[in-house]
Formats: structure tokens, C-alpha cells, sequence
């Protein structure tokens, strides 16, 4: 059968304060567009123009920022993840951030549908003095239609390094399971659920970012940050996609390095 497979990659430059586009690649089914901004940050958009992955289906994302650079990344869309008579769907991506650079990795949520499976893993290297924001929400079906999912499985694989040295790593998996979607410390119950992962360049400068991400923490959501040295690390749960990204929005758009989420996010 006729399986999707798309490459992407971009690279950029410094000039005259702001960054710019040094390379562009993409093949197959990925595209990149950049929407002109009013920042001195780089936005890159990226899109699968096959609507969606199935199973054996391979998406390949990769950004290199320059050193003292500023991009944002995001997605044109939610991806969706549809039902695999196979193997899983397999998402890479790679990203380099250059000396003393933010980078906002923040794609849109992915739909995992009936009988899907995604394979996906993130690879960050980041060198002295740069930072990171980056998000990765789930969706277990659609609200709308009433959709749940049960039987979608994720492998996620997050590996983060500065010059080399490993700094965070976590792995999720669903196997399916009643047990994971309404155990009381796994989902319980809930059918949305986020990672919000900041990096900063030093560890008082990620403390002075979680006490005041905290006062944007609402009580009565299922969210909650902690940090341990650089890292900063926020997980939300949420019912839907739209009570998910009031949880998380707010705080994405304190840690954007761009000073504001892609207007993607907004529409």
C-alpha cells in the first residue's frame, strides 16, 4: 500500500539583529512556509499537505538556529493520527539551537483516532547559554463526535542535551488500556493531556520562572509545574482540546521567547 513519507529541515542566519532563513529542504509530503512576522524571531510553519499519518507512514522534522538567534515552529494544523492495519506511524524530529538562541517548538495538538498508532521521538541538542519552550499535547479523539479512543497507542521519546550531555529524558507510552485512561495517577479519565518543557540557560533564572508560571496556574485545573535546576516542566490534563488549551496557553505565552504564540494558535 502507498504509504505518506516527508522530509523538512531548516537552518537559519544572523543578520542586522534578526534571524533569517539560511536553508530550506523539503520532500515528499512536508512543507515549510514562512509567514512573515513583526518580531526579529524566525516562524516556520509545518505542514503535512497528506492530511494526516496512518500506519507505517514517516515524518522527518529538523531545525539547526544559529547562535544568538530567535524561531518559533509550529503547525499549520492539529496532526492527526488515523487508524494502522500495520505498523505505527513514525514522527522524528531534530532540533539544534546555537549559542545563547531561544527556540519555541510549539506544534499544534495531535488527534490520536481509533485503532491508531504513533511512534514518535524528539531529539534537542542545545549549547551553552541557549534556551528552549517546547509542547507536545494529545488529543484521544474528537469531543465532538463523542470519540474516545480507548484502543489508540503512543510511544513518546523525548532526549534533551546541552553540549552533549543529557539533561532530560522521559517516555510515555498507552498500551490501550482501560486501566491507563482512569487510573487515578495515569489519566484518570480525562481524553486531553500536555508537557510543557522550558529550558533555561541557568538554573535562578528557571526557579524566578516557576514561582511566577505558578500564579498562572488556575486552581481548579488538573495542571501543575515543578523544576529541577534548568528544567521546567509543566503537565496539564484537561476533558477537551479546548479546556486543555486554556490551560496551557497562558503559560506557552510567558515562556515564548518570541513574547507571543504564532497566530496559528489563535484562529
Amino acid at each position: 500500500m502507498q504509504r505518506a513519507f516527508g522530509v523538512g529541515g531548516v537552518s537559519t542566519k544572523q543578520r542586522d539583529g534578526a534571524t533569517h532563513l539560511a536553508t530550506l529542504y523539503q520532500d515528499g509530503c512536508a512543507k515549510i512556509r514562512l509567514p512573515n512576522t513583526h518580531t526579529a524571531a524566525l516562524e516556520a510553519v509545518l505542514i503535512n499537505t497528506a492530511g494526516g499519518l496512518t500506519g507505517d507512514d514517516v515524518m522527518r522534522w529538523s531545525a539547526d538556529l544559529a547562535p544568538q538567534g530567535r524561531m518559533v515552529l509550529t503547525t499549520q494544523a492539529c496532526e492527526r493520527i488515523y487508524r494502522s492495519i500495520g505498523g505505527p506511524a513514525s514522527v522524528e524530529t531534530r532540533l539544534t539551537v546555537g549559542k545563547d538562541a531561544h527556540l519555541d517548538w510549539l506544534p499544534q495538538e495531535t488527534i490520536l483516532f481509533a485503532s491508531s498508532q504513533l511512534d514518535r521521538h524528539i531529539e534537542i541538542d542545545l549549547s551553552s547559554g541557549a534556551s528552549l519552550t517546547a509542547v507536545e499535547a494529545i488529543l484521544l479523539g474528537r469531543d465532538a463526535m463523542g470519540e474516545i479512543a480507548l484502543d489508540a497507542k503512543l510511544r513518546d521519546n523525548w532526549r534533551i542535551r546541552r553540549n552533549g550531555r543529557l539533561i532530560h529524558a522521559e517516555a510515555t507510552r498507552l498500551t490501550g488500556t482501560f486501566a491507563e485512561r482512569n487510573g487515578l495517577s495515569l489519566l484518570a479519565g480525562k481524553r486531553a493531556f500536555a508537557t510543557v518543557l522550558h529550558i533555561a540557560p541557568d538554573a535562578d533564572r528557571c526557579a524566578a520562572q516557576l514561582t511566577h508560571i505558578r500564579t498562572l496556574l488556575p486552581p481548579d485545573g488538573r495542571i501543575a509545574a515543578s523544576a529541577n535546576g534548568e528544567r521546567l516542566v509543566i503537565r496539564a490534563l484537561a476533558q477537551t482540546g479546548l479546556a486543555l488549551r486554556r490551560l496551557i496557553v497562558p503559560i506557552l505565552a510567558e515562556l515564548s521567547g518570541a513574547g507571543s504564540l504564532p497566530r496559528l494558535w489563535h484562529l
